[in-house]
């Protein structure tokens, strides 16, 4: 049977899923999973301001989901959590469940 995790560890996780849980982090996670970005394609693909793209950037950052690279005055950034891309499948999958549960119950079939 597994034991409770030690409140210190609790705090760990809940701090990382409020990391994950503003929806233009997602978004800049998202494009990281495909690879690669700068800071102005990040930019470019969310719509938002660099500041912003810098702010969410940093908290990323400072949390091991992202990685930064540098390379004359420009930084790229990717993915350096693979737990990223496993929690995002297992959220994908079950909102695809859901929706699918949700289609049956009014026969739309989806």
């Amino acid at each position: 049977m597994p034991q409770p995790l030690p409140p210190e560890v609790l705090d760990q996780i809940a701090e990382r899923f409020r990391v994950l849980a503003e929806p233009s982090r997602l978004r800049i996670l998202n494009l990281l999973l495909t690879g690669e970005r700068s800071v102005s394609e990040l930019v470019e693909e969310t719509g938002l301001t660099q500041a912003n793209v810098s702010k969410h950037l940093g908290l990323l950052r400072s949390s091991q989901f992202v990685e930064r690279r540098k390379d004359g005055l420009y930084s790229f950034y990717s993915v350096s959590d693979p737990s990223v891309a496993v929690l995002c499948e297992v959220m994908c999958g079950r909102l695809e469940a859901q929706a699918e549960e949700q289609n049956a119950l009014l026969g739309t079939g989806g």
